[in-house]
Protein backbone atom coordinates (compact mmCIF):
# COMPACT_ATOMS: atom_id res chain seq x y z
CA UNK A 1 0.00 0.00 0.00
CA UNK A 2 1.26 3.40 -0.68
CA UNK A 3 2.28 5.30 2.30
CA UNK A 4 1.47 9.51 2.09
CA UNK A 5 4.25 11.47 4.59
CA UNK A 6 2.82 14.73 5.77
CA UNK A 7 5.16 16.90 7.79
CA UNK A 8 3.75 17.62 11.42
CA UNK A 9 3.35 21.15 11.92
CA UNK A 10 0.98 23.33 14.51
CA UNK A 11 -1.10 24.20 12.24
CA UNK A 12 -4.66 22.68 13.50
CA UNK A 13 -7.12 20.72 12.29
CA UNK A 14 -9.14 22.97 11.03
CA UNK A 15 -6.75 24.36 9.20
CA UNK A 16 -5.51 21.58 7.77
CA UNK A 17 -9.22 20.44 6.79
CA UNK A 18 -10.58 23.78 5.74
CA UNK A 19 -11.35 22.91 1.96
CA UNK A 20 -13.31 19.61 3.08
CA UNK A 21 -15.08 21.62 5.96
CA UNK A 22 -15.86 24.90 5.44
CA UNK A 23 -18.58 26.47 7.51
CA UNK A 24 -21.30 25.84 5.40
CA UNK A 25 -20.73 21.59 4.82
CA UNK A 26 -20.06 20.74 8.27
CA UNK A 27 -18.04 20.13 11.40
CA UNK A 28 -14.00 20.38 11.33
CA UNK A 29 -11.96 17.13 12.39
CA UNK A 30 -11.31 17.76 16.47
CA UNK A 31 -9.59 16.18 19.16
CA UNK A 32 -12.22 15.08 21.43
CA UNK A 33 -12.63 13.10 24.54
CA UNK A 34 -11.86 9.85 24.50
CA UNK A 35 -15.02 6.91 25.68
CA UNK A 36 -15.21 7.31 29.33
CA UNK A 37 -15.04 3.44 28.97
CA UNK A 38 -13.69 0.98 26.99
CA UNK A 39 -13.83 -2.75 26.25
CA UNK A 40 -11.12 -5.30 26.14
CA UNK A 41 -11.23 -7.76 23.21
CA UNK A 42 -8.98 -10.59 23.52
CA UNK A 43 -7.86 -13.06 20.21
CA UNK A 44 -5.51 -11.87 17.85
CA UNK A 45 -7.82 -10.00 15.76
CA UNK A 46 -11.32 -8.24 15.87
CA UNK A 47 -13.45 -6.83 13.61
CA UNK A 48 -14.82 -3.26 13.71
CA UNK A 49 -17.96 -1.94 10.84
CA UNK A 50 -18.89 1.97 10.32
CA UNK A 51 -20.10 4.02 7.67
CA UNK A 52 -19.44 7.32 7.21
CA UNK A 53 -19.78 8.68 4.15
CA UNK A 54 -18.13 8.00 0.77
CA UNK A 55 -15.84 4.53 1.49
CA UNK A 56 -12.72 5.80 -0.35
CA UNK A 57 -11.55 8.02 2.85
CA UNK A 58 -12.85 6.64 5.40
CA UNK A 59 -11.30 3.45 4.44
CA UNK A 60 -7.76 5.14 3.98
CA UNK A 61 -7.97 6.44 7.39
CA UNK A 62 -8.50 3.31 9.22
CA UNK A 63 -5.76 1.98 6.53
CA UNK A 64 -3.49 4.39 8.08
CA UNK A 65 -4.10 3.80 12.35
CA UNK A 66 -1.68 1.44 13.84
CA UNK A 67 -2.90 -1.30 14.79
CA UNK A 68 -5.61 -1.73 11.71
CA UNK A 69 -4.38 -4.97 9.63
CA UNK A 70 -7.04 -4.52 6.99
CA UNK A 71 -9.89 -2.64 5.81
CA UNK A 72 -12.31 -3.59 3.35
CA UNK A 73 -14.39 -1.24 1.05
CA UNK A 74 -18.12 -2.80 0.88
CA UNK A 75 -22.18 -1.91 1.78
CA UNK A 76 -23.54 -2.88 4.97
CA UNK A 77 -27.52 -2.25 6.65
CA UNK A 78 -29.40 -2.77 3.46
CA UNK A 79 -32.74 -4.99 2.52
CA UNK A 80 -31.75 -6.57 -0.41
CA UNK A 81 -29.43 -9.89 -0.26
CA UNK A 82 -26.46 -8.48 -1.89
CA UNK A 83 -25.25 -5.14 -2.56
CA UNK A 84 -23.36 -3.95 -6.21
CA UNK A 85 -22.23 0.16 -6.36
CA UNK A 86 -24.71 0.39 -9.75
CA UNK A 87 -27.77 -0.81 -7.03
CA UNK A 88 -26.72 1.26 -3.71
CA UNK A 89 -26.21 4.66 -5.80
CA UNK A 90 -29.66 4.52 -6.63
CA UNK A 91 -30.97 4.78 -3.13
CA UNK A 92 -33.54 1.92 -3.27
CA UNK A 93 -31.31 -0.98 -1.02
CA UNK A 94 -31.13 1.04 1.47
CA UNK A 95 -26.98 0.09 1.83
CA UNK A 96 -24.87 2.49 3.45
CA UNK A 97 -21.16 2.34 2.13
CA UNK A 98 -19.50 1.17 4.80
CA UNK A 99 -15.27 -0.24 5.46
CA UNK A 100 -15.18 -3.29 7.72
CA UNK A 101 -12.06 -2.96 9.69
CA UNK A 102 -9.88 -5.59 10.79
CA UNK A 103 -8.09 -5.22 13.70
CA UNK A 104 -5.49 -6.03 16.45
CA UNK A 105 -6.92 -5.26 19.94
CA UNK A 106 -3.60 -5.34 21.48
CA UNK A 107 -2.47 -2.19 19.62
CA UNK A 108 -5.82 -0.26 19.34
CA UNK A 109 -9.09 -0.60 20.97
CA UNK A 110 -12.57 -0.39 19.76
CA UNK A 111 -12.63 2.62 21.98
CA UNK A 112 -9.87 4.46 20.24
CA UNK A 113 -11.53 3.40 16.45
CA UNK A 114 -14.33 4.81 17.77
CA UNK A 115 -13.01 8.23 18.60
CA UNK A 116 -11.28 8.46 15.32
CA UNK A 117 -14.64 7.79 13.44
CA UNK A 118 -16.20 10.44 15.19
CA UNK A 119 -13.46 12.92 15.37
CA UNK A 120 -11.32 12.83 11.67
CA UNK A 121 -13.04 9.80 9.27
CA UNK A 122 -16.39 11.82 8.88
CA UNK A 123 -18.57 14.24 10.14
CA UNK A 124 -21.61 12.60 12.31
CA UNK A 125 -23.41 15.44 12.33
CA UNK A 126 -24.50 15.73 9.01
CA UNK A 127 -27.79 13.64 8.32
CA UNK A 128 -27.75 11.27 5.18
CA UNK A 129 -24.83 12.81 3.43
CA UNK A 130 -21.32 13.79 3.88
CA UNK A 131 -20.24 17.20 2.04
CA UNK A 132 -20.98 16.85 -1.56
CA UNK A 133 -22.42 13.47 -1.49
CA UNK A 134 -26.18 12.80 -0.59
CA UNK A 135 -28.63 9.91 -0.10
CA UNK A 136 -28.78 7.52 2.79
CA UNK A 137 -26.27 5.52 1.71
CA UNK A 138 -23.73 8.32 2.48
CA UNK A 139 -25.22 7.98 6.42
CA UNK A 140 -23.19 7.89 9.40
CA UNK A 141 -23.96 4.62 10.80
CA UNK A 142 -22.19 1.61 13.12
CA UNK A 143 -22.80 -1.73 12.73
CA UNK A 144 -21.21 -3.31 16.22
CA UNK A 145 -20.18 -6.74 15.96
CA UNK A 146 -20.89 -8.11 20.01
CA UNK A 147 -22.38 -6.85 22.53
CA UNK A 148 -19.92 -5.31 24.05
CA UNK A 149 -19.21 -3.03 20.68
CA UNK A 150 -22.94 -2.09 21.19
CA UNK A 151 -22.86 -0.93 24.16
CA UNK A 152 -19.64 0.68 24.09
CA UNK A 153 -20.90 2.48 20.73
CA UNK A 154 -24.05 4.01 22.59
CA UNK A 155 -22.61 5.01 25.59
CA UNK A 156 -20.29 7.20 23.83
CA UNK A 157 -22.51 9.14 21.43
CA UNK A 158 -24.40 9.83 24.77
CA UNK A 159 -21.23 10.91 26.20
CA UNK A 160 -20.37 13.30 22.94
CA UNK A 161 -23.74 14.54 23.14
CA UNK A 162 -24.11 15.70 26.76
CA UNK A 163 -20.97 17.07 26.59
CA UNK A 164 -21.80 19.15 23.63
CA UNK A 165 -19.01 18.71 21.67
CA UNK A 166 -19.93 19.21 18.35
CA UNK A 167 -22.42 22.70 17.47
CA UNK A 168 -24.98 20.40 16.35
CA UNK A 169 -26.29 16.72 17.59
CA UNK A 170 -24.80 13.64 16.33
CA UNK A 171 -26.98 12.01 13.77
CA UNK A 172 -24.90 8.35 14.22
CA UNK A 173 -27.51 5.14 14.26
CA UNK A 174 -26.42 1.71 15.08
CA UNK A 175 -27.36 -0.83 12.68
CA UNK A 176 -27.76 -4.52 11.81
CA UNK A 177 -26.89 -5.51 8.33
CA UNK A 178 -24.89 -8.24 6.17
CA UNK A 179 -21.36 -6.48 4.96
CA UNK A 180 -21.22 -6.91 1.30
CA UNK A 181 -17.51 -6.20 -0.11
CA UNK A 182 -17.15 -3.52 -3.04
CA UNK A 183 -15.83 -4.04 -6.57
CA UNK A 184 -12.12 -4.32 -6.88
CA UNK A 185 -11.52 -0.69 -8.05
CA UNK A 186 -13.53 1.03 -4.91
CA UNK A 187 -10.37 -0.70 -2.58
CA UNK A 188 -7.53 1.16 -1.39
CA UNK A 189 -8.70 3.87 -3.62
CA UNK A 190 -6.73 6.86 -1.64
CA UNK A 191 -3.61 5.06 -2.45
CA UNK A 192 -4.30 4.25 -6.58
CA UNK A 193 -5.83 7.49 -7.53
CA UNK A 194 -3.83 10.23 -4.66
CA UNK A 195 -4.45 12.90 -7.85
CA UNK A 196 -8.38 12.30 -8.19
CA UNK A 197 -9.67 15.95 -7.37
CA UNK A 198 -12.10 14.29 -5.18
CA UNK A 199 -9.57 12.72 -3.32
CA UNK A 200 -7.61 15.68 -2.82
CA UNK A 201 -10.71 17.65 -1.63
CA UNK A 202 -12.09 15.91 0.93
CA UNK A 203 -10.40 12.55 1.43
CA UNK A 204 -5.65 13.77 1.65
CA UNK A 205 -7.03 16.62 4.15
CA UNK A 206 -8.93 13.86 6.99
CA UNK A 207 -5.32 11.91 6.52
CA UNK A 208 -3.27 15.31 7.53
CA UNK A 209 -5.86 15.77 10.25
CA UNK A 210 -4.82 12.18 11.48
CA UNK A 211 -1.62 12.59 11.22
CA UNK A 212 -1.60 15.92 13.22
CA UNK A 213 -4.70 14.99 15.79
CA UNK A 214 -3.08 11.42 16.60
CA UNK A 215 0.37 11.65 15.70
CA UNK A 216 1.05 8.54 17.73
CA UNK A 217 -1.55 6.10 16.17
CA UNK A 218 -0.47 7.30 12.90
CA UNK A 219 1.60 4.85 10.14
Amino acid sequence: MTRFTFAATAIGATALFAVACSPASGEAPQRIPAPAQDIRETGQSAVAQFAGGCFWGVSAVFDHVVGVRNVTAGYAGGMAVDATYDRVITETTNHAESVRIVYDPSKVSYGRLLQIYFSVAHDPTQLNRQFPDTGRSYRSAIFPQSPAQQQLAAAYIAQLNAAKVFRRPIVTRLERGTFYPAEAYHQNYLARNPGSPYIQAYDIPKLRALQVIYPQFYK
